[in-house]
Order: C-alpha cells, then sequence, then structure tokens
C-alpha cells in the first residue's frame, strides 16, 4: 500500500509536473494533485502526493519537510483522512420565504 502526503507551502504558480518530479527523487509518484480554487482556478496553496511505498513516503518527508521551493517553505507529512462533511447548506429554520407566520406583508 501507498503513502498519500500533504504539501503545504507551495507557490501559487505551481504545477502538478513540478510537484511529480520534486518528489520523484524520493521514490516512485503514483499522482500529484495541487488543489485549486473552483471558482478562480487559481493554486491553493497546498497539494498531495501518492507515493509507491510508505517507506518513500517516509524518504520524501524527511527529505522536503522545510525545504523550499521558489522562496516559499514546503511542510511535507503524512496526509489525514479526510472527515466526513455534513449536509448542504443553508438553513431557514424550516420556514419559506413566502411563510409570514401570523405577520402581515402591510
Amino acid at each position: 500500500m501507498g503513502s498519500k502526503l500533504y504539501v503545504g507551502g507551495l507557490p501559487y504558480a505551481a504545477t502538478e509536473a513540478q510537484l511529480t518530479t520534486l518528489f520523484a527523487a524520493h521514490g516512485t509518484v503514483e499522482s500529484a494533485r495541487v488543489i485549486t480554487d473552483k471558482f478562480t482556478g487559481q493554486s491553493r496553496g497546498f497539494g498531495f502526493v501518492e507515493m509507491a511505498s510508505k517507506e518513500e513516503g517516509q524518504a520524501a518527508i524527511s527529505a522536503l519537510n522545510g525545504t523550499q521551493m521558489d522562496g516559499r517553505p514546503l511542510t511535507v507529512n503524512e496526509a489525514k483522512p479526510q472527515e466526513a462533511r455534513t449536509g448542504g447548506g443553508g438553513g431557514g429554520g424550516g420556514r419559506s420565504r413566502t411563510d409570514f407566520g401570523s405577520r402581515s406583508r402591510f
């Protein structure tokens, strides 16, 4: 089983290809993903890299955590599992927009 790593402090111009190249020096990169804002498409400054084995993941953490990429210090550690998200937005207290209760509109 592989190792999923969190990479923080990425330059906003960083690409997935650059991330792959950076981590490939420490083992086989299964995937590399730079997280982007869904509205602007700009990098959010962090990403995830999956290495082929736990050993390669640990080697990458040891070698790259605290180093710099384009002048920004990188934070590299094991990724934590994503927490389950609940429900969709909004509340409203069970009232519709046209339900004014006992109040008069006028």
